[in-house]
Order: C-alpha cells, then structure tokens, then sequence
C-alpha cells in the first residue's frame, strides 16, 4: 500500500514569509513549481504555503502590483499538513475534505517533503498490466515511486536514468559472487 512518504517529493522548496510576492513567483517560475512552503520566522511552530492559484486570485485577478504585496498577506496559514505514514486514500480524503490540492508532509518539526494531487493521480495503479519480465517489472516499479515531473524533457530523463540505474543494479546482483565461489575445491 502506497504511503505519503513513498508518493511525496523529497526536494521542497520554501521561502519567507517578509519577502515579496513577485520574489516567490519568479522563484516559482524558475524552478518550475506550483507552490512554495512559507516558512514564518515569527511562528516558527507552523507552516504556510502560497500556491500559484493563491497568486492568480489576491494578485493577477485583482491587479495588484506583487512587489507591493508579501507573501504573509496571501498565503495560508496553517496550512494542512500530511504525515508520511498516510496512505493513498487518506490523503486524497483529506484533498477532497479541505478542497487543497497539496500539502506538506511532516514528521514532528521536521519537513520531509510535499505531496499534490498530481503524486496522487500519477501513481494511481488503474487497469494497468502488469510486465512478465523481471526487468520490466522494476523498472515500472522504480518508476511508480519516483516524482512526476512537469518538464516532458526533464521527465523523460529520469526515467531514462532510473532504467538504468535498475539495469546496471540487476547487473551487480547476477555478478555477484556466492558463498560457493568463496570456498576452494
């Protein structure tokens, strides 16, 4: 059963709550993200996040300049969090419930990583056959847990490197030696 920590993204990124809107939004476009975690050094017990709706509807919808507004003034707070034992249907019960569509996950204080509905969706195991192979077997199964990316580039070389990565392990296993290779006849 897929958990919070198997779908998350490991890599969050985070910005402050004193900076302006138009920093978080050209930190957005250049890694190529949908939302930031907000870290408050004045609450530092919780997290926000800002996400690009929250800009399309307190920024662009009202034309409001991003320099002249922070990301305190938009984001939301708390923001819902995920545990990384939640299953695959918890989170998407709790997308459904609060109307969210991403959500840090945290264990304690600590920020393990962030989880969308695309995690959700892109992982989700629908009529899908199932290779009879080994080696395509662990490439799909190496390829189910790692994070979707956007990018159809950037996508296309993960995968390639996670094949290989699963070919060149499945190289080791069989060169391996046994414990009968040790002893001498």
């Amino acid at each position: 059963m897929l958990r919070a920590r198997d779908l998350m993204t490991e890599n969050v990124l985070s910005i402050h709550s004193s900076v302006t809107v138009a920093q978080a939004i050209a930190l957005m476009q250049m890694e190529n993200v949908r939302s930031l975690i907000v870290i408050c050094p004045e609450d530092s017990s919780s997290l926000g996040i800002i996400t690009e709706r929250d800009i399309a509807y307190h920024i662009i919808a009202p034309q409001v300049d991003p320099e002249t507004v922070l990301v305190r003034d938009i984001m939301r707070k708390p923001c819902i969090c995920a545990t990384p034992e939640l299953t695959l249907s918890e989170i998407a019960q709790i997308f459904a419930e609060t109307g969210i569509q991403r959500a840090p996950v945290i264990e304690g204080d600590e920020l393990l990583g962030i989880i969308s509905t695309t995690d959700l969706l892109m992982k989700l195991e629908v009529g899908q056959q199932q290779p009879v192979d080994p080696l395509s077997r662990r490439i799909q199964e190496a390829l189910r847990h790692a994070r979707v990316l956007q990018n159809p580039e950037e996508r296309m070389a993960q995968e390639t490197e996670i094949a290989w990565n699963v070919v060149e392990a499945m190289a080791q296993e069989t060169a391996a030696p046994t414990p009968g290779d040790w002893m001498e006849s």
